[in-house]
C-alpha cells in the first residue's frame, strides 16, 4: 500500500484548536501579536513560520511540533506486523477513510473494526487466509466510517456487530456495549475503550495479543493531529489524555483517518498533545 498522506495539515491543526478553545481571530492576533493579515495568511495554509510559533503558544500546541507539521519534515515510522493485522483505505467523497482487519493466526478468528467506504479489499483477506469473521467493531456511527456494513454483514451474516451504547447504527443486527468490556477472539484480547470529544460515543479497541499493542482509535486523533470535534474539543483533549496516552508506549494507533502511528511519536511529534 503506497503511504497514506497524513490527515492533517498545521493549518487545519490551528483552526480545530482556535474553534475548540473558541478563541476570535482579533483575540489571537492580539495574543500573539500578529496582524489580522498574517494570521489569515496562516489559517489558509500559508507556513508563515514565525507566525504559527507565536500562535502555537496561545492556542496550546506545541510550536516545534506546530513548525515541523508546517515544514512537512516528519511522518509517522511505524512497526510491522508480521501477520494478524491488515489495514485499508478506501475513498469517500473528498477523503479517505480507514478500517482494520486482525485475526489470531494460528485459530484464523478475525474481527473488523469499522468499513470503510467499501469491504471489497478486506473480504479479499478474509478469504484469501480463510479466516473466519467473529465481530465487526465499530468505533462511532459517522458515515463514512459504516457506509460498507451491509456489505461486509451480508458477507458474513454469523460476524456480531457491535457499537457502544450511544453510537446507535442503522442495522437490525447491532448489539451494543459499555466501556471496559472484553472481547476474545482466539488469544487475542479486545478491550473497550470510552474516548468522547469528537462524538459522544467514540470508542477505543485496545487489542493484545499481536506482535504490538494496538490502539483502533477511530476519530480521536491522528497522526500529528486531533479529529475534529465542534462543541467537545476540551473534553475530547482530556478523554485522549486519560484513556489513550496512558497506554503502552509501544502501542500502534490505528486512526480513522491517516497514516498509522505509535503513541511514542505521538508524546514527541503531536503538536497538540506534546505542548
Amino acid at each position: 500500500m503506497p503511504l497514506i498522506p497524513l490527515e492533517d495539515n498545521f493549518d487545519d491543526v490551528i483552526n480545530k484548536a482556535q474553534l475548540g478553545l473558541k478563541v476570535s481571530d482579533e483575540d489571537l492576533a492580539k495574543r500573539a501579536e500578529i496582524s489580522l493579515e498574517d494570521l489569515t495568511k496562516v489559517k489558509g495554509g500559508e507556513p508563515l513560520h514565525a507566525v504559527i510559533r507565536r500562535i502555537a503558544r496561545h492556542l496550546r500546541l506545541n510550536p516545534n511540533a506546530l513548525e515541523a507539521l508546517a515544514r512537512k519534515s516528519w511522518y509517522p515510522e511505524v512497526p510491522v506486523f508480521p501477520r494478524g493485522f491488515a489495514a485499508f483505505n478506501t475513498p469517500f467523497e473528498d477523503m479517505t477513510v480507514n478500517s482494520f482487519l486482525i485475526w489470531d493466526p494460528k485459530t484464523k478468528e478475525a474481527v473488523a473494526f469499522d468499513t470503510g467506504a467499501s469491504a471489497e479489499a478486506m473480504l479479499d483477506v478474509v478469504r484469501s487466509d480463510k479466516l473466519r469473521l467473529q465481530y465487526i467493531f465499530i468505533t462511532h456511527n459517522h458515515t463514512d466510517h459504516v457506509v460498507a456494513l451491509d456489505e461486509l454483514s451480508e458477507a458474513h451474516p454469523q460476524a456480531e456487530i457491535w457499537s457502544h451504547e450511544q453510537e446507535p447504527l442503522a442495522h437490525p443486527k447491532a448489539r451494543y456495549f459499555k466501556e471496559g468490556v472484553h472481547f476474545h477472539v482466539g488469544a487475542l484480547d479486545i478491550k473497550t475503550v470510552l474516548t468522547p470529544g469528537h462524538s459522544v460515543g467514540q470508542t477505543t479497541f485496545f487489542v493484545s495479543g499481536l506482535s504490538w499493542p494496538l490502539a483502533v482509535i477511530g476519530d480521536s486523533l491522528f497522526a500529528s493531529s486531533v479529529g475534529g470535534s465542534l462543541t467537545n474539543y476540551l473534553v475530547q483533549l482530556k478523554s485522549n489524555r486519560q484513556k489513550i496516552f496512558t497506554l503502552p508506549r509501544d502501542t500502534v494507533l490505528a486512526p480513522g483517518h491517516g497514516p498509522l502511528t505509535t503513541l511514542s511519536q505521538e508524546k514527541k511529534h503531536n503538536p497538540v498533545f506534546c505542548y
